[in-house]
């Protein structure tokens, strides 16, 4: 991946880049002095106003791996909730363990790019096992409120902490 602006990739590339999360006043003032908003319908500024504004994912991360005493695995994940304050529910087994918890990031791309980093980094801080990531999933509130609502989604993340299954 390469860093640059905001936007669709140049012709012929097929990278995304990485971008700053905006708050949508000042990227938006920048688009539109540089040109980038002339002749721009209503409905594609606020398509290009959106963009720029965070929003938040709820996110759920499975790793596996080698058998751990749970004792460990249970200190490991309390400091992981410790080390990452957004983290709402851990389950665990000696061999498994499932964490969910709310991102907020510009688009699923970046919400899953933090995700899929989050064990790694935080792998000897919180003394973590050498366990790697074997599911992901990510979607955005709206989405996660409805399967809620509809009784067929993730149940709501209570109780809030670091639980066995």
């Amino acid at each position: 991946m390469r860093r640059g602006r905001p936007g669709a990739p140049p012709r012929g590339t097929a990278e995304r880049t990485l971008t700053s999360v905006g708050t949508g006043g000042e990227a938006g003032r920048a688009r539109r002095e540089d040109g980038a908003g002339r002749g721009a319908t209503p409905r594609d500024q606020a398509v290009a106003d959106r963009r720029d504004v965070s929003r938040l994912w709820h996110v759920t991360l499975n790793v596996s791996g080698a058998e751990a005493p749970l004792q460990e695995v249970r200190r490991a994940l309390e400091q992981l909730a410790h080390d990452h304050p957004f983290l709402l529910t851990s389950r665990y087994a000696n061999d498994h363990a499932e964490i969910r918890y709310w991102e907020e990031a510009r688009d699923l791309h970046d919400a899953a790019a933090v995700a899929l980093r989050l064990w790694g980094e935080h792998r000897s801080s919180a003394r973590l096992p050498p366990w790697e990531i074997v599911g992901l999933e990510v979607i955005d509130r709206e989405t996660y409120h409805q399967r809620v609502a509809e009784g067929y989604g993730p149940p709501p993340a209570s109780p809030v902490g670091v639980h066995p299954y």
